[in-house]
């Protein structure tokens, strides 16, 4: 059986590198950065999926430190809903300009409802972390 294509969407906040300069205001606390909502009405029950790819830069604190960047992907709303994906790393101390973030997951057997919500969230564990640009993400829901 074939794969079939139920829905996709894009969220972009920033298309270009050095574009917006939003701070990541708290520490170790999750900032939405991206945020869609899939029709997956039409899949077929524990054969559906959807697959996700981010991209978002950020740039070290003015006194650069230690600093690990999360990133996140939720099936819902908020950051306290189902976690289907994460990364961390640290940032390179030795890097003074945009440090660029790519990642790819799924969420498999994702439940077949009309207006399903995928979040994305970044958080820093240093205070004066800032958002930079590029950010674009991609969801993209399929079936068997």
């Amino acid at each position: 059986m074939a794969a079939v294509l139920l829905d996709s969407k894009t969220s972009q906040n920033a298309s270009y590198a050095n574009s917006i300069a939003v701070p990541i205001t708290l520490i170790n606390t999750p900032n939405m950065i991206a945020q869609q909502t899939l029709d997956l009405s039409g899949g077929l029950p524990g054969l559906t999926r959807v697959e996700f790819t981010g991209v978002c830069a950020v740039q070290l604190p003015l006194l650069p430190l230690l600093t690990t960047i999360n990133i996140f992907v939720t099936r819902g709303l908020t950051a306290s809903d189902i976690n289907v994906f994460s990364a961390s790393q640290n940032l390179d101390l030795s890097l003074l300009g945009p440090q660029l973030f790519a990642f790819s997951g799924s969420d498999f057997n994702a439940p077949n409802v009309a207006n399903q919500a995928y979040s994305v969230f970044i958080q820093s564990s240093a205070l004066g972390t800032i958002r930079v640009g590029p950010e674009s993400f991609n969801f993209t829901a399929y079936s068997e």
